[in-house]
């Protein structure tokens, strides 16, 4: 049995695994290595607070997420399929190392956060 999330260096072990799918995926890997050209070293540390505030209930995480993919989607308008990619490679991270209740609530919550940003960037791309 696989132990389930249980602190920051936890988060941090997924999300580093994430990444490095992330990176060379076909459908969303060009967003964060060539549209973005995304500063690693700044981007995980945020990442992490972020899911540590939904997963450990420690509110390290300030900002606004949204704020950044509204202007990723004026870049590029954010598709169906890209939140598909993500959720998907989000899952297998997780399941590669993680499993129980904390693990379950990174999945669900993905898959809202990616169901209301598609929602939002959806809204806004039909509204140009």
């Amino acid at each position: 049995m696989k132990p389930d999330i249980k602190t920051r260096a936890d988060i941090e072990k997924f999300i580093a695994n994430f990444y490095d799918t992330v990176k060379a995926d076909k459908t969303i890997g060009f967003i964060f290595t060539e549209l973005v050209q995304m500063n690693w070293e700044k981007h995980i540390p945020l990442i992490v607070d972020f899911w540590e505030t939904i997963l450990l209930d420690h509110p390290v995480y300030k900002n606004n997420a949204m704020d950044a993919h509204f202007i990723l989607n004026k870049k590029v308008p954010l598709q169906k399929k890209y939140f598909t990619s993500w959720l998907l490679l989000f899952n297998i991270a997780v399941d590669d190392l993680f499993e129980g209740e904390k693990a379950t609530l990174a999945k669900t919550r993905a898959k809202s956060i990616a169901d209301v940003m598609f929602f939002k960037m959806e809204n806004t791309n039909q509204a140009l």
